[in-house]
């Protein structure tokens, strides 16, 4: 695994430079594209929101911004699309979507806390779960915080290919302000038909998440300490930049054609990439292939996985960014894919073990979830059907096989389920993309540049991040701790 870990680095060392001297260039130079972005927030005419319809291209957060360019006839018609977040009357903001948008809100949330953390929760042993929950609990705090600050404007105002600006910092410039007469407020270039702060709020939920899907690779080995510093960094450093350039239209990504509606790249691949890194720097937990460190309460497991399920509707259909019928056909292809991938997980396993099990057709589910997460916008009831079944069997086979072949400790299988899953969908997006549903025609090479961009640069991000933590303050608990518990030894609590 040392040699694969290497292998990742070399090959990524000159993307990874490349990257880093443009992140720097970003940095060093925000003035001009900060300036832009405030002159346009005071000053930019608002588009007519309620004349034009709310669906492709302006809507979704990520995919239609990513997919393909506004048509020309388009252009040639009407003004240029604000490239920045601008102020509206309120008589321009869509009320449906608006309230679509804060229910989808909610329902990302809902997925980390409660759902993640009870699903991790009952995977791991009895003496873990509560330090598990808490370090799902924790990253939402955290990612609110740095998500306030810096990340939300690095990843979602005009800068450059790699990186946005400083516009946002504090959330500077984001208002609402009530009149006698009328009331204005900011919305994002990239949502015109709901208050910004809304679509801060909902991008921040993503935030969240990503972070903490990470967290089940290194299950019971971790410092608390040390998960919140790299969980703090690396919202900065790796998540923001992969999403500027994915989902920001002037992103790398972006701007050539890169197909994620709701985050098979942005979220899943960066997570698992960068929860593979981690179990390999981290090693494997003590006692790892001799001894039983079965799930303490698969209830729990059920309990989280049927919530982040329910969730993911927020997490696809909200990625329309409209109360609109993509909004449905992405709830539509979600729903099916989900439930195939259940199946095929299922079956699968039952036809190699023996026996089909609750933890299978759960985390079948959730693979399910992952791979059509990128292409839920994008393509078609037999694209997503075709998804679900390829993702249950892949991720059952890379969950089980292939980290047996290969050895490492992945603990809850983040990377099996997570990155692997994310590279099925993001590929078969490629191949099952509708024009006529999301308005881009699908480019399978054009997907694997985005899928090797994130594998590369999360990958070596996350690895020099660690490196440095470990030198500093360390990551790993002793051998005495990790034997008496993470919860005991790290929170003073534990479970009867």
């Amino acid at each position: 695994m040392r040699k694969l870990l290497m292998s990742l680095l070399v090959a990524g060392s000159l993307m990874a430079g490349g990257i880093g001297a443009a992140l720097a260039d970003d940095a060093s130079a925000p003035a001009a594209a900060s300036a832009v972005a405030s002159d346009t927030t005071a000053a930019a005419p608002a588009p007519d929101a309620s004349a034009a319809p709310p669906a492709e291209a302006s809507a979704a957060p990520a995919a239609d911004a990513s997919a393909a360019p506004a048509p020309a006839a388009a252009s040639d018609a009407a003004p240029a699309a604000p490239s920045a977040p601008f102020s509206v009357d309120s008589s321009k903001i869509n009320s449906g979507d608006t309230a679509w948008m804060l229910t989808s809100t909610a329902l990302v949330l809902f997925m980390t806390i409660p759902g993640l953390a009870l699903f991790y929760g009952g995977m791991v042993r009895k003496k873990n779960v509560l330090a598990t929950l808490m370090q799902s609990f924790a990253i939402t705090c955290v990612v609110t915080i740095v998500w306030t600050v810096v990340g939300y404007s690095l990843a979602f105002t005009p800068g450059g290919s790699f990186l946005g600006g400083f516009s946002r910092v504090f959330l500077t410039g984001m208002n609402y302000i009530k009149g006698d007469k009328a009331t204005t407020l900011t919305v994002s270039h990239l949502a015109p038909t709901i208050p910004e702060t809304v679509y801060f709020v909902y991008q921040m939920t993503f935030a969240i998440i990503t972070p903490a899907l990470i967290t089940g690779a290194f299950a019971d080995r971790m410092k608390f300490s040390a998960m919140l510093v790299f969980m703090t960094l690396w919202s900065i450093l790796v998540y923001s930049p992969i999403a500027h350039m994915v989902w920001e239209p002037t992103g790398w990504l972006a701007s050539a054609g890169i197909l994620d509606f709701a985050g098979g790249t942005v979220v899943h691949i960066n997570a698992g990439i960068a929860g593979l890194v981690c179990c390999l720097v981290l090693g494997k937990r003590v006692g790892y292939g001799k001894e039983a460190m079965a799930p303490h309460n698969l209830t729990l497991t059920l309990i989280g996985g049927a919530m982040l399920w329910v969730g993911w509707f927020g997490f696809n259909a909200g990625s329309a960014v409209a109360a609109d019928g993509r909004a449905g056909f992405a709830m539509l292809t979600t729903q099916v894919a989900t439930a195939m991938a259940a199946l095929s997980w299922m079956f699968a396993e039952w036809i190699a073990k023996g026996k089909p099990s609750v933890l299978g057709i759960v985390s079948g589910a959730v693979a399910g979830l992952v791979a059509i997460t990128p292409a839920s916008g994008f393509v078609g009831v037999t694209g997503s059907l075709v998804i679900g079944l390829v993702a249950g069997v892949v991720c059952f086979w890379s969950a089980t096989w292939l980290k047996h072949k290969l050895g490492y400790d992945d603990s809850l299988d983040a990377f099996g389920v997570h990155c692997v899953g994310g590279i099925v969908g993001a590929l078969l997006t490629g191949v099952f993309a509708v024009k006529d549903i999301g308005g881009a025609d699908g480019s399978v090479i054009l997907q694997a540049k985005g899928v090797l961009t994130t594998l590369i640069y999360s990958g070596v991000m996350s690895y020099i991040l660690l490196k440095i933590i470990d030198m500093v303050i360390g990551l790993r608990v002793t051998e005495e701790e990790e034997r008496e518990g993470l919860d005991v030894v790290l929170h003073g609590e534990h479970v009867e």
